[in-house]
């Protein structure tokens, strides 16, 4: 159980580290962390933005996917990369239902990976929310 425990932790800081630089990235290379010029609330330039934005995130909670997806690939929990994403992704998400023939000797990491899922989901969403405000408010 400690190296369970120890794994999950060094994946959840990978992956607390992939979104936070992810995150500021994002709000950097859009100028989300400038003010903005003024336009209109219903300007497309507004409506892009808000498409990148989502975008964005949505690559960083893939290559979080990935993560996890690669680690029980590496060590031969899941028997194909396709799987393990799939795996991943659901787990993630918290959509998954305990995997039968999933090793029990990973299966506490599989079960944080859904609590560091809901995290980040949260997290994207407070920063979406928070964007999309200040650009439908300028």
């Amino acid at each position: 159980m400690i190296l369970q425990l120890a794994t999950a932790a060094m994946l959840m800081v990978l992956t607390a580290l992939i979104h936070g630089l992810g995150v500021v990235g994002i709000a950097h290379w859009l100028g989300l962390d400038r003010r903005q010029r003024k336009v209109g609330r219903l300007h497309p330039r507004n409506a892009l933005i808000l498409c990148l934005v989502a975008l964005l995130l949505l690559s960083l909670h893939l290559a979080e996917i990935a993560l996890f997806a690669g680690f029980y690939f590496l060590i031969g929990a899941l028997p194909d990369l396709e799987f393990a994403l799939f795996f991943s992704a659901s787990a993630y998400s918290t959509l998954a239902s305990p995997e039968a023939d999933f090793p029990q000797a990973w299966r506490l990491v599989a079960a944080l990976e859904g609590l560091v899922g809901f995290l980040m989901i949260g997290w994207s969403t407070a920063f979406f929310v928070t964007d999309m405000n200040k650009l439908l408010r300028e």
